[in-house]
């Protein structure tokens, strides 16, 4: 899913590259505008988090492995203005300091695995968990399985179009090779970013973006009720 250096013609990087400040930037004004001072730690500590899951890598069949991208799990714990910020920090440093993606299509990458998983990943969770009762531990899960695995499917898909785009490789063989492994990455993402969530969920509602009412509240409410 990092894209290496040479892989990306010049106009599509250089287009990914818009793309990814210009999000970039109302990101950053959103946060500096919205968000309280107590949001800064759990950035953070929300990065250094991503970053060390993201050094562990999961076995799939063919000899490759895959790993966490995070986004999503940035999207609901901080949303998706201050997700996107911590997670571009996570691949400028994986970038510079482990040549895990080129710098010159650092644009394409953030763009691809961070303003999608992000955004993308956020609303769709959103959307889900509104639709199926937004204080219910089952809606919860449910959106956050399927937004994480979803989002990662879908970079794989926007990584492959860029690919053919920069005539690297054809656009069916960008799509199979990407996307049929993805899939299988994206079932360790969703499990992941679903134990991560369920701990919060279950001990610090408070921390999420969208929090619900405290789990010991609703546990009690449902007694009474």
């Amino acid at each position: 899913m990092h894209i290496p250096d040479g892989f990306l013609s010049l106009p599509v990087s250089l287009f990914c590259w818009i793309i990814t400040l210009v999000f970039l930037q109302i990101s950053l004004r959103k946060v500096q505008k919205d968000y309280e001072e107590k949001a800064v730690p759990l950035m953070g500590v929300c990065a250094a988090f991503i970053f060390a899951a993201q050094m562990i890598n999961f076995p799939i069949p063919g000899g490759t492995s895959g790993h966490l991208l995070g986004g999503t799990l940035a999207g609901i714990l901080l949303g998706p203005w201050a997700g996107t910020l911590v997670i571009t920090v996570v691949f400028i440093v994986q970038a510079v300091l482990f040549q895990d993606g080129g710098l010159t299509v650092l644009g394409a990458n953030v763009f691809n695995m961070g303003v999608i998983g992000t955004f993308g990943g956020y609303y769709l969770y959103k959307t889900i968990r509104v639709t199926l009762g937004r204080r219910r531990w089952m809606s919860m899960a449910t959106a956050t399985v399927v937004a994480a695995w979803v989002s990662v499917v879908t970079a794989s898909i926007m990584t492959a179009i860029e690919l053919s785009l920069s005539e690297t490789v054809p656009l069916m063989v960008g799509m199979i090779a990407m996307v049929s492994w993805h899939i299988l990455i994206g079932i360790g993402e969703a499990i992941i970013t679903l134990i991560a969530v369920s701990f919060i969920w279950r001990s610090r509602p408070d921390l999420l973006y969208d929090p619900p009412v405290p789990y010991s509240v609703e546990i009690n409410a449902n007694k009474l009720s």
